[in-house]
């Protein structure tokens, strides 16, 4: 249920899905008050997983390089800092980016050069298994997770996998919701950054039938609202749950439960939502996926 001003009030209705018959948990990482999973010569890393995405957060030193050997597919990596800039190299191209920057990095092995350290992101799907098995809640994903069908990548771009960055000086403009970016394996939406706590008046409770979503605070905190349905095995109900995050920080939030999430600073509230893969709802509005031109939709 979302307000009317909200542009997602205007997506086309679900088709409808399966009665589940189980349910998961979210999964919660609070990395700004967890130990990391790694920490060594390029920064500390914290690492927390979805079903089909993960997210690799680090707090890079100056002069880092990460690396990655025979990647199977792209990933994308957040420059959300102005202050931090990269220097990405890839299959026989090298691309020097700019910090507030949003890159897609192709398929085998890669390099990311931080010559100023600082925050980074890097959203990989599970198909990186050395990753997947970093990640604070690996052993929660040893079985599939309910209601959630097999990671099937969207197409490859026409012209070829390369190195692809995007400035995120995007502007809002009535009518789409957020920034939003698409390659083969994932979907970030930069909800547009929020100054204050968010009017409790104008939520945006609603469910997804059969995909996880990943919020990821960056700036500020927020509460996380989640209720799952009632099935009539009541031993598969779950209690309400109100997960209070400060940032950075990430929860992967399972279908159907219903959710909406509330920035409670006084300052900055900054969230990106991740979906793997692409949203089609959100693909087919026209011009809510900034780079849709050089990912085609499946047909």
């Amino acid at each position: 249920m979302y307000d009317a001003s909200d542009p997602r009030a205007a997506l086309a209705a679900a088709r409808s899905a399966p009665a589940p018959s189980a349910f998961a948990g979210a999964e919660i990482g609070r990395f700004h008050a967890e130990p990391p999973q790694e920490d060594g010569p390029e920064g500390r890393t914290w690492y927390l997983r979805g079903q089909n995405f993960l997210v690799a957060h680090t707090e890079a030193r100056p002069g880092a390089v990460l690396r990655r050997q025979a990647q199977p597919d792209e990933y994308v990596l957040l420059l959300m800092r102005p202050d931090t800039p990269a220097r990405i190299t890839a299959g026989g191209q090298v691309e020097t980016v700019p910090g507030h920057s949003l890159v897609i990095v192709p398929p085998g092995d890669s390099g990311i050069a931080l010559p100023e350290g600082g925050a980074v992101t890097r959203l990989f799907s599970t198909r990186s298994a050395d990753l997947a098995a970093r990640c604070a809640n690996a052993e929660s994903y040893a079985a599939p997770h309910p209601n959630i069908p097999p990671f099937e990548p969207w197409p490859a771009p026409p012209d070829g996998f390369r190195i692809r960055a995007y400035p995120l000086d995007v502007p809002p403009e009535p009518g789409r919701f957020g920034r939003i970016f698409r390659c083969t394996t994932l979907m970030i939406n930069l909800i547009d950054p929020m100054d204050g706590p968010r009017d409790i008046r104008k939520l945006s409770p609603h469910h997804h039938d059969d995909f996880e979503q990943g919020s990821l605070a960056l700036d500020g905190s927020f509460t996380h609202h989640l209720r799952w349905p009632w099935t009539p095995d009541m031993t598969t109900w779950r209690e309400d749950a109100h997960v209070e995050c400060g940032s950075p920080s990430l929860i992967v939030i399972p279908p159907p439960a219903i959710h909406t999430s509330r920035g409670t600073d006084a300052g900055l509230n900054q969230l990106v939502d991740i979906f793997s893969p692409p949203r089609r709802d959100f693909s087919e509005k026209p011009g809510w996926v900034l780079n849709a031109a050089d990912y085609p939709m499946p047909r």
